[in-house]
C-alpha cells in the first residue's frame, strides 16, 4: 500500500496505563504497535485490536521496528526515582527493582491475544547497557549525580552510522536526561550507537523478579548532541531515509540561555567530530528555526514526542496522545508528509 494511501488516522484503543510512549509499524503484515508505558498494544492500521504484552514493571519507552528480524524493539528501565516509583505505585506493586536499563526485543508474531505476559508467554528478551547503568549510577566531577544528567534511556531506532546514508544497520540509544536547569553538564543529548550482531548474544529472558546483567561492557560510539537542556532527554528518535536525517523529539527544557524547542534534527551526511574534551559528537541540521544566542537549530513541531515512525519515502505516522476524562489513556496516531518548512516540517494530511 502507498503511504499516501494510509489510514489518515489510526486509534489506539483506551488504555488504563501510563500514558503512550512510542509506536513502530511493520509496514509489510501492516500492523501498528503502541507502547503504553507497561503494556505493548498490537493493532492493524484499521485500529483492530490483535493483542497485548504486558507483565511489565518497568519503563517501556521509544519503539522501532527491526526489518531485518521482524522484530519490535524498545527502551526499557527499571528504576526508583520518580518516574519508576509512579510506575510501581500505579501498578499497584511493592516491588523494588535494582536500576538497570535494557533494549527489550518482542516477537510480535507471538503476540496474538490480549492479556498475554511479554516474559512468561516468551515474547520479550533483553539485553543489558551497562554504559547507562554507570553513568545513571555515576557522579559528575563536581559531585552532583548521574553522570552527563543521565536518568535512563528512552529514544531508540534503528539507521546507518553518522555520516553516511545506507550501509551496515546500527542501533541507537539516546539518554533520558534529567532537566536540572542548576546543573552545566546537561546541555547535550546523549545517543549509544551498538552493533545490532554484537548486541544478539546478550538477549535473554527477562524475570521482572531478579532481572538479568548480561549485556556489552561499552557501545561501539557514544556522541553528544547540542541542543540545550531538555525534560527527560530524547523522547522518540526515528531515522528519515527520505531525508537521510535523524529526528529528536524532546520535551522542551528550561533553561532561558536556550531556545527550548520541541523538536531537533541531526544532520546525518555530516560526520561526527571531536570536540575539545575529546568528546564524539554530532551536528544539528542547519535549517529550520535558529537562535543566535546559543547557536541552536531546531523545530517548533509540537508532537512525536509520543510517538513517530518514518515511512521513508517523504509519509510519517505521528502520534497525538490523550487522556479520557476517566483517566483512560489513547493515541490518535496521524499521517503526515514532509515539507521541511519552518517553523515545523510536517504536514497533516
Amino acid at each position: 500500500m502507498k503511504s499516501e494511501n494510509l489510514p489518515r488516522e489510526i486509534d489506539s484503543g483506551l488504555w488504563k496505563t501510563g500514558h503512550v510512549q512510542g509506536i513502530a509499524i511493520d509496514t509489510a503484515r501492516e500492523y501498528i504497535y503502541y507502547s503504553f508505558t507497561t503494556v505493548l498494544v498490537k493493532t492493524d492500521l484499521r485500529g483492530n485490536l490483535i493483542g497485548t504484552a504486558g507483565g511489565l514493571v518497568g519503563h517501556l519507552g521509544c519503539l522501532d521496528f527491526c526489518d531485518a528480524d521482524g522484530c519490535v524493539y524498545g527502551s526499557l528501565e527499571y528504576k526508583q526515582d520518580a518516574i519508576g516509583r509512579g510506575i510501581l505505585a500505579s501498578l499497584g506493586s511493592d516491588a523494588r527493582p535494582e536500576s538497570a536499563f535494557y533494549v527489550a526485543r518482542f516477537d510480535g508474531e507471538k503476540i496474538t491475544r490480549p492479556g498475554m505476559d511479554a516474559a512468561r508467554d516468551g515474547i520479550m528478551t533483553a539485553a543489558l547497557l551497562p554504559e547507562v547503568v554507570h553513568d545513571y549510577l555515576g557522579t559528575a566531577p563536581d559531585g552532583t549525580p548521574h553522570i552527563h544528567g543521565c536518568s535512563g534511556i528512552d529514544g531508540l531506532a534503528f539507521g546507518p552510522a553518522f555520516g553516511t546514508r545506507g550501509g551496515k544497520t546500527w542501533l541507537n540509544i539516546a539518554y533520558g536526561v534529567y532537566g536540572d536547569t542548576q546543573r552545566r553538564d546537561n546541555d547535550c543529548q546523549v545517543i549509544l550507537t551498538y552493533d545490532p550482531e554484537a548486541l544478539a548474544p546478550y538477549y535473554h529472558p527477562l524475570r521482572q523478579d531478579a532481572p538479568h546483567g548480561e549485556g556489552p561492557e561499552k557501545p561501539a560510539h557514544k556522541y553528544f548532541v547540542r541542543t540545550g537542556n531538555t525534560t527527560y532527554g530524547v523522547q522518540n528518535l526515528e531515522y528519515d531515509a527520505y531525508t537521510g536525517n535523524w529526528f529528536l523529539a524532546v520535551y522542551p527544557g528550561e533553561k532561558p540561555e536556550f531556545p527550548n524547542y520541541p523538536f531537533y534534527i541531526v544532520d546525518g551526511a555530516a560526520a561526527p567530530v571531536k570536540d575539545e574534551a575529546g568528546r564524539e559528537t554530532l551536528t544539528l541540521w542547519k535549517e529550520g528555526l535558529y537562535d543566535e544566542k546559543s547557536g541552536v537549530y531546531g523545530w517548533d513541531f509540537p508532537h512525536g514526542d509520543t510517538g513517530l515512525f518514518a515511512l521513508d519515502d517523504g509519509y510519517y505516522y505521528i502520534s497525538h496522545n490523550g487522556c479520557t476524562a476517566d483517566g483512560l489513556q489513547y493515541s490518535r496516531v496521524c499521517l503526515y508528509r514532509w515539507t521541511g518548512k519552518a517553523p515545523a516540517p510536517f504536514e497533516r494530511v
